[in-house]
C-alpha cells in the first residue's frame, strides 16, 4: 500500500478528483470514477477490483485494503474541499470505470428506460442487487457511476454488472430467445401486475416523467399496470421498479 500526504487544495489529484465528480464525460475520457464514505469504501475493497485510490482524513482508520491501492491523507479542511456531503466522513475514493460489455438479456431482466434521477436509478440498483435481478441501462438514463448515484445504491455497483443496451438490441434479443418484453404503462390495454404473466418476461421502467418509450410500448408482448386507489396517480419510480422485481421474482419461485 503506498502511502502519500497531500497538503495543497490545488494538487492536481484533488482537482482530478472535483471534475470527476462533476463531468460525466470527464469520468467516461478518464475512465475512472470517485465516490465517498467509509462504509462505501468498505464495499468496495470486499468487492469491486478497480478500486485504486484512497484519499483520506490523517486521523481516520481505514479498512483493509488491497495491497496496489494508493493511500492519500490530507487535513480536514482539505478533504471539505472535495467533498460532496455536509459532513464529510472523512475519505474519498477513486476506482477505475469497469470494462463495457454487451448486455445479454434473460428472463427476469429488468430495463431501465430514461431514468434521469441518480438517487432513483441508485435505489433500483440497490434493489436490484438484494434481489438478484439483473438489469440493463437503455439510452437517458442517469450516469450509474456518479457519485449520487454511487452513494444511492449502498455500493450495489460494486456488486453487479450494469451494462447499457439499444433498443434495437433489446427486440433482437427479446425475439431470438423468445422473451416477452412486458412494459409498465397506464394504457387501456394494461393489466393488473397480479395475474401478469412474468414467467419468460423482460420488464421495462419508463422515465419519471414520460414513463416507457412510445416504441417500446408498441413493440411491448404485454403491459401491466400496479393498481393503487383512485385518488393516487402514478407511484416514484423507484418504488415502482421494486414492485416489478419483487413480482418478478415471485413468478421464478411459483408463488
Amino acid at each position: 500500500m503506498r502511502q502519500e500526504h497531500i497538503t495543497s487544495r490545488q494538487n492536481p489529484l484533488l482537482v482530478h478528483i472535483r471534475k470527476l465528480q462533476n463531468s460525466r464525460s470527464y469520468r467516461k475520457a478518464s475512465d475512472e470514477f470517485v465516490a465517498e464514505g467509509t462504509k462505501l469504501l468498505e464495499e468496495a475493497a470486499n468487492w469491486y477490483p478497480g478500486l485504486h485510490t484512497v484519499v483520506c482524513r490523517e486521523d481516520l482508520k481505514l479498512c483493509k485494503l488491497p495491497e496496489q491501492v494508493r493511500v492519500v491523507t490530507v487535513p480536514e479542511d482539505v478533504l471539505k474541499s472535495i467533498s460532496t456531503v455536509d459532513t464529510p466522513q472523512g475519505v474519498i475514493f477513486l476506482c477505475a470505470l469497469p470494462e463495457k460489455r454487451q448486455a445479454d438479456l434473460t428472463a427476469g431482466t429488468l430495463l431501465l428506460d430514461g431514468i434521469q434521477d441518480p438517487g432513483n436509478l441508485g435505489t433500483m440498483l440497490r434493489t436490484a442487487d438484494a434481489l438478484g435481478v439483473p438489469v440493463a441501462l437503455l439510452d437517458g438514463c442517469a450516469d450509474p457511476y456518479s457519485f449520487k448515484t454511487v452513494r444511492a445504491s449502498m455500493g450495489a455497483v460494486f456488486r453487479m454488472d450494469i451494462p447499457t443496451i439499444t433498443e434495437s438490441e433489446v427486440l433482437a434479443q427479446c425475439a431470438e430467445k423468445g422473451l416477452m418484453l412486458t412494459a409498465t404503462a397506464l394504457n387501456d390495454l394494461a393489466i393488473d401486475i397480479r395475474s401478469a404473466d412474468f414467467e419468460n418476461a423482460v420488464a421495462v421502467i419508463g422515465s419519471e416523467g414520460q414513463g416507457v418509450r412510445q416504441s417500446l410500448l408498441e413493440a411491448a408482448a404485454q403491459s401491466v399496470i400496479i393498481p393503487m386507489q383512485p385518488h393516487c396517480e402514478s407511484l416514484n419510480a423507484a418504488i415502482a421498479a421494486a414492485i416489478v422485481m419483487w413480482q418478478m421474482k415471485n413468478g421464478e419461485y411459483g408463488g
